[in-house]
């Protein structure tokens, strides 16, 4: 089977994990290829931590390579793979419980000699850290993945009107909380 892999949609790509080791191992670093920069991308976003988001990006990769072992019909590979993020995400935030505080940054900041963008871009991060996990992840969702209400309602298994009034609430509180800081920099 030494064909193009590329061709192939996702779903027989995912039904070629479970097979031999070497049409698994293509079949995953295409998909590997394919969505890569996505997950990384949301778990980047959701945990606010470099470190972090590898490590919860890696199990996320392990978790499905697993899964193809199992049998299990495959229609969406991307969401599937969004979804053990997601998992992963909230797991790893309820077990580590750390949060750093805007004051905690803004100590840190006086110390540190960033220009007005640098710091623009960590106080959004903090603030993202800040909002509760259902804001922030409906947010980085709908802002950062691009997606649509409806494939976020769908992709968190609730309703559209839960998740326009979650990201309406999000963009709220980061205004709450960012004002102070952005008349500061204006001022600046």
């Amino acid at each position: 089977m030494e064909e193009n892999i590329e061709k192939y949609n996702d779903i027989a790509l995912f039904q070629m994990l479970s097979m031999g080791q070497a049409e698994s191992e293509r079949a995953f670093m295409e998909l590997y290829r394919r969505y890569s920069g996505r997950v990384f991308a949301y778990c980047r976003r959701f945990l606010g931590n470099r470190e972090d988001a590898l490590d919860v990006f890696q199990e996320t990769f392990i978790r499905f390579f697993e899964s193809a072992k199992e049998e299990r019909i495959m229609t969406n590979v991307p969401a599937f793979l969004l979804r053990i993020a997601r998992n992963l995400c909230l797991n790893f935030k309820r077990q580590s419980k750390k949060m750093v505080t805007i004051e905690d940054y803004m100590l840190y900041e006086t110390y540190e000699n960033n220009s007005s963008k640098d710091e623009l871009v960590g106080l959004i991060k903090i603030a993202l850290a800040e909002l509760p996990d259902d804001y922030r992840e409906a947010f980085i969702l709908r802002e950062y993945d691009g997606m649509t209400y409806n494939e976020i309602a769908e992709f968190l298994g609730i309703s559209l009107a839960l998740v326009k009034i979650r990201i309406f609430r999000a963009k709220q509180k980061l205004r709450e909380i960012l004002a102070p800081y952005i008349s500061e920099l204006s001022k600046m």
